[in-house]
């Protein structure tokens, strides 16, 4: 599935360009240990979430939007240094980051003394016929300052127009959220769902003890046998 990411020519050289998300895995996933001893398990070796697949390959999918400009938050207030050309036949904000005010947020779970910040993204993302594309927080990033909010936009017909990213700061942060930060992941969904709910057969029952009995005997089974 292609995601084609345009920007105005003006803002090219200055906007760090998308990447797909397998280019850019967090440092901390590199860095920790294949296996430690368990202090709960007597101190017993245990492998670490460096041998969990499906916990990589949720990082990995995707392509990733870059924070445009170094972002100062000081007591609650947001600043950056950065002068973009004026581009009036674009129609949108020079400001990297804008305000929600917080009563939009009343009536849901993050209706708190939050901060809520909407990134600008100066790319427009077209998704290939019949697929919307997901954004969500970064997967692999939970020490990030903020959280980014999740939404799906139909931009197989939306290619022209910029999505922008809501998100929850950290309460009591002060700090720089750096240029090139991750700030959201843009994946490919096909929005039309069906659901069959259903009991085993006599074969599917086989079948499954045969994958758990694997599982139980020997590590790497997912990743041997059924990982693409």
């Amino acid at each position: 599935m292609m995601i084609t990411a345009r920007c105005h020519p003006a803002l090219e050289p200055l906007l760090p360009k998308p990447v797909p998300a397998a280019r850019m895995l967090p440092n901390w996933l590199r860095d920790m240990p294949e296996e430690v001893q368990a202090a709960s398990l007597g101190g017993a070796p245990v492998r670490t979430l460096k041998h969990c697949p499906p916990l990589i390959d949720a990082m990995r999918l995707g392509v990733l939007i870059l924070c445009p400009v170094d972002v100062t938050v000081r007591g609650g207030e947001l600043s950056w240094e950065w002068d973009p050309p004026v581009l009036p036949e674009t129609l949108i904000t020079r400001a990297p980051v804008g305000l929600h005010v917080p009563e939009q947020a009343n009536g849901s779970p993050l209706a708190q003394d939050h901060i809520f910040i909407k990134f600008i993204n100066y790319w427009t993302l077209e998704a290939e016929p019949g697929w919307s594309l997901l954004f969500h927080h970064p997967s692999g990033h939970p020490d990030l300052p903020f959280q980014t909010l999740s939404g799906v936009v139909d931009c197989d017909l939306f290619a022209d127009g910029y999505v922008h990213f809501p998100a929850v700061l950290e309460p009591g942060f002060d700090g720089v959220i750096p240029r090139a930060t991750p700030i959201a992941q843009v994946v490919p969904v096909q929005k039309a769902t069906s659901l069959t709910v259903t009991t085993m057969t006599e074969a599917e029952i086989t079948s499954n003890r045969d994958v758990q009995e694997a599982l139980s005997v020997a590590p790497g089974v997912y990743r041997k046998r059924f990982r693409r």
